[in-house]
């Protein structure tokens, strides 16, 4: 653990109960010492249940590691095929070489998650109800960190640009970017706008913990590994990642979950919400009532990104009119709206860019609103184990699609054919024959290839 004095824990408080936090030799606890927030390389792990997140973020660490370790070694047998030609063989010792070194570089930058303890808090993590999403992976936005800190000026001074059009105009003061990802719009919002303090929250550990070494002024090398390469060198590029310039005082890269930021209330003088308030998974609402808590009275919060709210209830899929009166409903005036076309991850290496149609708006907190209940990610039948489960539509359905999947699974013997597998379900009266064989043909289909991947049905 590393001490970080500078921290500013006025702005912060405790995800669990919403007192100040303060320093503590194994870095910072909330008043009543009930629970210790560890730094990383400087940087507080403010997660609800620190232990239980940080120790389900090692783990993933360990499976990646793994998954690197697996695919270097399908590259280094690909490289002994004996009708692999020169080109196809300088390409695979390129990878394979890029994917070792990789792996290791990796280990290095995030040396930090391997804490002493591995105690898992489990009754704890449940009781609090916090849950890491089952996608969420290390280097899920691995290719936003290029972006960020070598090849991306046009994306990020374009992304700064339509913040500049939607912002009062008003010094930014206390400011907390929310979903910062690699961290260069915070930076480039801190550099360029000046506010007093800001604090950049992600709850990706391999992000914050590069970003608080490249604003230290460090420079990491990491490879890019374009998505759809341009040409035979572009494989794998050992890139240098580094911030243009010195970084001014103030700014802090801080862990923490967007649902329950550990941050005061009333706190923050701007919130930026970049490409995030469309992606959590919790009605917007919420979300907006959350963000009115957090700022001061008169405020102001800066949003972009593209506003495809996804939910599967269709109540929660809001159009931009609907959502431009939320805003105003949970507390703000009405916003200044703009809409801008940007580049969107045009590596210089990958045929794979695009332009995205981007929205943005700035809204000033006119009235304090309630503040939302503290998330919860898990029912409580689900936490406590006493209440009935319930028997919703969709447990039912895989209920009875799990049935069958072993029955079929049960049907296969060595010896019977599909045909054979597909008129044992007809006499059972479960489907017609060609139903049957369509049905068992997807289902073995990626059965089959699942097994080839190394993964379980």
């Amino acid at each position: 653990m590393t001490a970080n004095t500078s921290l500013p824990l006025d702005l912060l408080a405790c995800p669990r109960t919403g007192e100040q936090l303060r320093a503590d030799p194994q870095g910072l606890t909330n008043q009543g010492g009930q629970v210790v927030f560890p730094l990383l390389d400087g940087v507080p792990a403010l997660f609800a249940e620190p232990v239980a997140t940080l120790g389900e973020w090692r783990d993933r660490l360990e499976l990646l590691l793994v998954q690197l370790g697996q695919h270097a070694q399908r590259l280094a047998e690909a490289n002994d095929a004996p009708d692999l030609g020169a080109l196809g063989r300088a390409r695979v010792e390129r990878l394979h070489a890029a994917t070792v070194d990789h792996r290791e570089r990796l280990t290095s930058l995030l040396a930090p998650l391997a804490l002493p303890q591995r105690t898992r808090a489990t009754e704890t993590h449940l009781a609090l109800r916090t849950r890491l999403p089952p996608d969420a992976s290390l280097v899920g936005y691995y290719a936003n960190i290029h972006r960020d800190w070598v090849w991306g000026e046009a994306e990020n001074a374009a992304s700064l640009d339509l913040l500049k059009r939607v912002a009062t105009g008003e010094p930014l003061g206390r400011t907390l970017v929310i979903g910062a990802g690699a961290g260069r719009l915070a930076w480039d919002v801190h550099q360029g706008l000046a506010p007093e303090i800001t604090l950049a929250l992600d709850f990706n550990p391999m992000l914050m913990l590069l970003l608080a070494r490249l604003v230290r002024g460090e420079t990491l090398d990491l490879y890019e590994f374009p998505l759809a390469p341009r040409c035979h060198d572009d494989q794998a590029l050992l890139r240098s990642l580094a911030a243009p310039h010195p970084t001014r005082p103030g700014f802090h890269a801080i862990m923490g979950d967007a649902l329950r930021p550990p941050c005061a209330a009333g706190a923050f003088d701007t919130v930026i919400t970049p490409w995030v308030i469309d992606i959590l998974p919790e009605d917007p609402r919420l979300q907006m009532a959350r963000i009115n808590s957090l700022l001061a009275p008169g405020g102001q919060w800066l949003n972009f990104g593209s506003l495809n709210f996804n939910f599967a209830d269709p109540r929660l899929a809001f159009s931009l009119e609907e959502t431009l009166e939320l805003v105003e409903q949970q507390g703000f005036a009405p916003p200044t709206l703009t809409e801008a076309e940007l580049p969107y991850m045009c590596s210089p290496a990958s045929r794979h860019g695009r332009r995205e149609q981007v929205v943005a708006f700035g809204a000033r907190k006119r009235d304090e609103v309630a503040a939302p209940p503290r998330h919860k990610a898990l029912p409580d039948w689900l936490v406590t184990g006493r209440g009935a489960v319930p028997a919703l539509p969709a447990f039912r359905q895989q209920a009875v699609a799990s049935r069958i999947h072993v029955f079929m699974l049960e049907l296969i013997d060595g010896r019977r054919s599909l045909k054979d597998m597909a008129g044992i379900l007809e006499q059972q009266r479960l489907m017609t024959q060609t139903e049957a064989e369509d049905s068992l043909r997807n289902f073995l289909i990626r059965l089959y290839q699942d097994s080839q991947q190394g993964r379980s049905y």
